[in-house]
């Protein structure tokens, strides 16, 4: 039988590359959606074997809703991608584009999301030896980002990945992929498609390696920490095309 991955936030950019790079790999692939329906059965339709399910990771009966969707249809888990995020476009100067319940509705989605799939997944992840890898953000190291918020919410999942990396070992390992600007649909929905190019044209012209980051890049460091790095756990993978070290201007 083949192992079982849910992809969170699957029905696009990162999360729909990762479960096809997965499903390539031969992996069965769960692809979770919240609202976009129509694009998860269409990812879906490019796996091998794969089913959709919608659900808002914000909220823990879901999550476990999630997780039961897979052990019944295949009776394991093998990994979780916690891809699912969300954030508010807010400059970081202005302090009132934040409001308490964006901050809280931030970090309910991006850093409890991720603690709730991995309670509902760790039985069968421990019983399987799995792997989970939590999708953050160069903005965790640098505060940089769509928002001060999204950037604490992902320093906190890192936080929160180190805490179980520990505490979950030796059955399950625990990493991080932590991308650099990813030209998405969520990009171009917020800043429109010039807005989004010319964001990814300054994003490249800073980073060391003088280009941007592509869904594709971000799923294979997913893939290979999901089935190849047996002995790697508390990790964190930047995919940015060297930004992390970039040096200050």
């Amino acid at each position: 039988m083949s192992k079982v991955a849910i992809v969170t936030g699957a029905s696009s950019g990162i999360g729909a590359a990762s479960a096809l790079e997965l499903s390539k790999r031969g992996w069965s692939v769960v692809i979770n959606f919240s609202k976009s329906a129509a694009e998860a059965k269409k990812v879906a339709a490019q796996c091998k074997d794969a089913i959709t399910v919608q659900a808002d990771v914000a909220e823990d009966a879901e999550c476990r809703k999630l997780a039961q969707a897979a052990l019944d249809k295949w009776g394991r888990i093998d990994a979780l991608v916690n891809n699912a995020g969300t954030t508010k476009f807010v400059k970081h100067d202005d302090l009132e584009g934040l409001s308490a319940d964006d901050i809280l509705g931030i970090f309910r989605v991006n850093f409890v999301g991720p603690w709730q799939m991995i309670r509902a997944c760790a039985p069968a992840l421990k019983e399987a030896r799995g792997s989970i890898v939590n999708v953050s953000s160069v903005a965790a190291v640098l505060g940089t980002g769509s928002s001060v918020a999204y950037a604490a919410s992902k320093a906190a999942l890192e936080t929160m990945t180190m805490s179980l990396a520990r505490a979950l070992a030796p059955e399950i390992r625990v990493n991080v992929v932590a991308p650099g600007f990813v030209k998405t649909q969520w990009q171009i929905g917020a800043h429109g498609a010039a807005g989004a190019d010319e964001l990814e044209r300054r994003y490249a012209a800073v980073a060391p390696l003088k280009t941007a980051v592509e869904a594709q890049d971000v799923a294979e460091a997913i893939a290979w920490l999901v089935e190849g790095a047996r002995r790697v756990t508390g990790e964190i993978i930047y995919v940015d095309s060297g930004m992390h070290i970039a040096s200050p201007r």
